[in-house]
């Protein structure tokens, strides 16, 4: 194949493969949509409720339009449940804070918040349908048991030592040869499994930059003005999504899964490591 046909073959992948990851975000592209359009546009009803109101319709739009099977539909409604007990903790223990008014909230939490990971986990099922994902040599207890002490950590560190840099060595150790297989225009290619949550972990940080800017919720440093989301929480989300990961691989192992048109799939493929 010549340099420049090579060339453009690469380029017309790389587009793909943008276009496949753009489906996938759709829910959170959507959600952060609302956020921003919320921002600028009076109001009814305090913003942080009109927020949740546009979530569940969103969710229900989703699935009627057949954007998401109605098994990736309760997997979100699972992640929001998840996500909103995470919150309740946070904002308690001063991590972070909803600085808007709101009628449906709970310990300060306002309900909306849980469809912010309601979104994470859609984004690693709806990649995972139609990526066509293959795991090799996952193993899929160690990674199981690394994602659970990974979540605890987040809860724990507040009063115990932070472990987490232990915790993420001990990720890097247990997954250390798996990888993940996916297709783009028909063909296949590999990474670490790794480094895949360092991707996502990165994206998520830049995401939540831009939550932080239209009001989404506020650390301690931005209560006065905005400022960047330190550094740091790009190790912390790289970590996080471990556990959306683990979730949703566990739950793709056992049923099956639907093609981006809706039709039947094979099941998903996870090939475990050899003993």
């Amino acid at each position: 194949m010549p340099p420049s046909r090579n060339l453009s073959w690469k380029l017309t992948q790389l587009v793909r493969f943008a276009w496949l990851e753009a489906q996938a975000c759709a829910f959170a592209v959507a959600l952060f949509a609302g956020l921003a359009l919320s921002a600028v546009v009076p109001l009814p009803i305090p913003r942080y409720d009109a927020l949740l109101v546009y979530g569940v319709a969103l969710t229900l739009a989703f699935w009627l339009l057949r954007l998401e099977t109605g098994r990736e539909v309760l997997g979100v409604l699972g992640f929001h449940v998840v996500g909103l007990a995470f919150e309740l903790f946070k904002v308690r223990a001063g991590s972070w804070s909803y600085p808007e008014p709101a009628w449906t909230t709970i310990a300060g939490v306002p309900l909306y918040s849980g469809f912010m990971y309601a979104a994470v986990g859609s984004y690693v099922a709806r990649a995972w349908r139609l990526l066509d994902l293959d795991l090799v040599r996952y193993r899929s207890a160690a990674t199981g048991v690394l994602a659970v002490l990974i979540y605890a950590n987040f809860f724990t560190h507040h009063w115990l030592p932070d472990v987490r840099f232990l915790l993420a060595a001990g990720m890097i150790a247990v997954t250390w040869g798996t990888w993940v297989y996916f297709t783009v225009g028909g063909v296949r290619y590999r990474m670490p499994l790794s480094l895949s949550f360092v991707l996502i972990g990165f994206f998520l940080w830049v995401a939540e930059n831009a939550f932080t800017i239209f009001g989404a919720f506020r650390y301690p440093h931005q209560l006065d003005a905005w400022a960047m989301v330190h550094p740091a929480k790009f190790g912390a989300w790289a970590l996080l999504v471990t556990v959306s990961f683990v979730l949703v691989a566990a739950w793709k192992t056992r049923r099956g899964r639907t093609s981006a048109r809706g039709t039947a799939a094979p099941r998903a493929r996870v090939r475990p490591a050899a003993p």
